[in-house]
């Protein structure tokens, strides 16, 4: 059952776009926008390239690339490694929960 769908405000590479989230996806979201922006900034520092067009669709290949290259060619079970993240952070936050009654 999907949540909530909001709106949110973000900005990539300086402009600002307002976007529709379900609620529940809004850090996934927070995350996208930060590696977009991260990668977009440095092909526009690099200086080779000056159209936001442009920078958006060499950012837009470099990103596919690498999740090619995770996806096939070295057999990544990306649905499993969320679901093996998730155990250790749930792993975690119980030895910190632990360690909290300790003091």
């Amino acid at each position: 059952m999907s949540g909530t769908v909001k709106t949110l405000d973000i900005k990539i590479l300086d402009r600002e776009l307002r976007v529709a989230c379900p609620e529940e996806e809004r850090g996934e979201l927070l995350d996208s926008v930060a590696y977009l922006d991260r990668k977009m900034r440095e092909i526009r520092d690099a200086g080779k390239i000056a159209s936001v067009e442009r920078i958006a669709i060499m950012a837009a290949l470099n990103i596919t690339h690498e999740l090619l290259s995770v996806k096939v060619g070295k057999g990544v079970d990306l649905a499993d490694f969320k679901r093996r993240i998730s155990a250790m952070e749930t792993a975690i936050d119980k030895a910190l929960a632990e360690q909290d009654t300790l003091f």
